[in-house]
């Protein structure tokens, strides 16, 4: 039997032209520790130089998610016990890691089945070859905990179509395998249950067919994401340029679905959902990857250092679970003019590059 408690939270192997990162925490949807994001740091900078690795896939155990994002409560517990220097340490080492993923030479494939949020598009969304399946259920929530998204999740929602990723990065909605495509999160659509056919043909395919070309023989048509049927009062709405106004708009659209967006917008963090709005717009402009990063960097260490929504958010779903968080401020009415500012120009301690 696995002893579970002594099991390695990443399991690294290699099957053929195939090094095979897993991650191992599936009691927690494999959730992400420091640990686990030094484990996944060494293991790809070893297989740079490492001829027989040709190909790198990332995906994890359990039938749950690949991904639930990163250990949240273990980051509350930092903070309130007055160690937010070692938060930071763990967003640093998480961040390089995403910037390693998306910049690295040699293919790196993610397997985005089930749950895969957060962390997880840190993990997923930034490789070169993305797979999403059936079951994948794709997201950024932080709003949800008065955060804000992060792991170059700005990023990608920035370059979404049309104002999907303002909706999506305000609202923490999730996305399954169409949406995901549709939005630019994940390349091909493979069947979940075609995934073992699909790592032994990249470990073993003896031709020399490159890795997108050996997905394409697994890659099948989802059906349509229904995304396209909303873009009109989405974009409409979320192109205002202030959250304030976004929910006014929301209103006067008289519709079922905008009328929902417009009262979940109202129960969430204010001061998070404006330093979110800002954080997509910001990155919608930035070169690369990294710039947006070190956008993400700055907002989060603000939250972590000098906001308590965040340890708020996070205590109210996942510590005690009262679901009944205290903002502040509570309104979006009571917000400060540029409430963004602080968090835009927060200068960290240690700088992330």
């Amino acid at each position: 039997m696995t002893d579970t408690i002594t099991a390695p939270r990443v399991l690294m192997s290699k099957e053929g032209a195939l090094g095979r990162l897993t991650l191992n925490r599936p009691e927690a949807i494999n959730a992400l520790d420091l640990g686990m994001i030094e484990l996944l740091t060494q293991a790809l900078t070893a297989w740079i130089d490492d001829t027989d690795v040709q190909i790198v896939l990332i995906d994890g155990a359990g039938e749950r998610g690949m991904c639930a994002g990163g250990d949240v409560r273990a980051l509350h517990g930092q903070i309130v016990s007055g160690q937010a220097e070692r938060t930071a340490e763990f967003f640093r080492a998480e961040y390089a890691l995403n910037a390693l993923i998306a910049e690295y030479p040699k293919p790196v494939v993610a397997i985005a089945d089930g749950i895969t949020m957060g962390g997880g598009i840190g993990l997923a969304g930034h490789a070169a070859i993305r797979i999403v399946t059936e079951r994948s259920k794709l997201a950024m929530p932080e709003t949800r905990i008065g955060f804000t998204p992060d792991v170059g999740g700005t990023w990608l929602l920035g370059r979404a179509p049309g104002r999907l990723g303002e909706y999506f990065a305000l609202t923490g909605s999730t996305m399954d395998g169409a949406d995901a495509v549709l939005l630019g999160f994940a390349d091909h659509f493979v069947p979940s249950e075609r995934l073992d056919a699909l790592r032994e043909a990249l470990a073993y395919r003896a031709d020399p067919t490159g890795p997108s070309e050996i997905v394409l023989l697994f890659d099948e048509t989802p059906d349509p994401s229904q995304l396209p049927a909303s873009r009109t009062w989405i974009d409409e709405a979320f192109s205002a340029p202030t959250v304030v106004e976004i929910v006014e708009r929301l209103r006067r659209q008289g519709t079922t679905d905008a009328a929902a967006t417009a009262d979940l917008l109202e129960e969430l963090a204010p001061t998070a959902l404006v330093v979110t709005l800002d954080a997509v717009r910001e990155a919608r402009g930035f070169p690369n990857l990294r710039a947006a990063l070190e956008g993400e960097y700055r907002r989060v260490l603000w939250f972590v250092n000098e906001h308590p929504d965040l340890v708020e958010g996070i205590r109210a779903q996942l510590v005690d679970k009262d679901r009944d968080p205290k903002w502040q401020p509570p309104t979006l009415a009571e917000l400060e003019p540029d409430a963004g500012a602080g968090a835009r120009d927060y200068a960290p301690e240690h700088p992330l590059f």
